[in-house]
C-alpha cells in the first residue's frame, strides 16, 4: 500500500459499488466547483449520515466515462444496518448516480489499493448513420472497421510493459511508473457495434482512450497491427493514436 493511503477514520468500513452515467459528471474525482461523482456521493453522506465522509474509489474515471462497477469505500460511524444506508443513499442521489449495493467490511479494505484489477470496455457504432438512443454510452465511427486487425493488435499489449506510449498525463506518484500487467485486449463485433475490451491489473490516465484510438487506425487500414507494437516498444505518446472520446468507455468491473 501507498504511504500517501488514507488513514482510515473512526467507525465502519463500509463499501459501496456504484453505478453511473458519467455523461453529465466531470469524472470521479471531487473537484471544486465542479460536478463530479465523488462530490455528488459526498453530499448526500453528508445529509444522511450527519458526518464528513471521505469516500475512497476504486479508480478515477475521466470526465463523461460511465460506471457499472465502481467500488468505493469509507468511514462511518452510522449506527443502522448497511442496507438502511443504502437505502437512504439511493433515496437522495441524482439519477444518474446509483448504490447497487453495499457491506461492512474489514479495516484493511481500501477500494483503490486492496483491488488486483480492474477492465474497462470501449464501445463504437460502426454505422453510416450516428444513433439517437444511446448515443451517449458510444463512439460513433462511419467508417469502415476490421475487428480481427483490431483484435490482432490489442493481443500485442496482453503481458507486463511499458505503456509509456498509451499513457496520459501522471496524476499523482502512483502514475509516475508507466508500467502495468495488461491480462487482456480484446476486440469483437456484435452487429453494428465494436467492443473493445481491456482488464488491467491498473490503468494509466487516458489509458484505454488512448489504445482504442489506436486500435482505431488499425481497423481503419492507416497502420498495420504489427505497429502497435512497436509504438509500446518506442515509448513515446506521440507515436500512438489519438484519445478517443470519453462517451464510449466504462468501467465495467473491480476485482479484489
Amino acid at each position: 500500500m501507498s504511504s500517501s493511503a488514507p488513514v482510515p477514520a473512526p467507525g465502519r468500513n463500509v463499501r459501496l459499488d456504484l453505478e453511473y452515467d458519467g455523461t453529465d459528471f466531470a469524472g470521479f474525482q471531487v473537484q471544486r466547483e465542479r460536478r463530479t461523482v465523488q462530490g455528488a456521493l459526498e453530499a448526500v453522506l453528508a445529509t444522511v449520515t450527519g458526518e464528513s465522509i471521505r469516500v475512497i474509489g476504486a479508480g478515477r474515471t475521466d470526465a463523461g466515462v460511465h460506471a457499472l462497477a465502481q467500488v468505493v469505500n469509507l468511514w462511518t460511524a452510522f449506527p443502522h444496518p448497511v442496507k438502511d444506508l443504502v437505502r437512504a443513499l439511493n433515496a437522495n442521489l441524482p439519477p444518474d448516480l446509483v448504490v447497487r449495493r453495499g457491506e461492512e467490511v474489514g479495516p484493511d479494505f481500501h477500494a483503490r489499493y486492496s483491488a488486483r484489477g480492474r477492465s474497462y470496455r470501449y464501445t463504437l457504432w460502426n454505422a453510416p448513420e450516428r444513433k439517437a438512443l444511446g448515443r451517449q454510452y458510444v463512439t460513433h465511427w462511419p467508417g469502415t472497421l476490421d475487428d480481427r486487425r483490431m483484435a490482432e493488435a490489442g493481443g500485442m499489449l496482453v503481458g507486463h510493459h511499458d505503456f509509456a506510449s498509451f499513457a496520459g498525463a501522471a496524476g499523482d506518484e502512483d502514475e509516475r511508473s508507466t508500467t502495468r500487467v495488461v491480462y487482456r485486449c480484446a476486440c469483437w463485433r456484435e452487429g453494428d457495434k465494436v467492443q473493445i475490451e481491456m482488464a488491467a491489473n491498473a490503468f494509466l490516465p487516458h489509458m484505454v482512450r488512448n489504445v482504442v484510438g489506436t486500435l482505431l487506425w488499425v481497423g481503419a487500414g492507416r497502420i498495420a497491427p504489427a505497429r502497435v507494437a512497436e509504438m509500446l516498444a518506442a515509448r513515446e505518446r506521440r507515436l500512438a493514436g489519438p484519445t478517443a472520446p470519453a462517451s464510449g468507455l466504462c468501467l465495467v468491473a473491480v476485482w479484489y
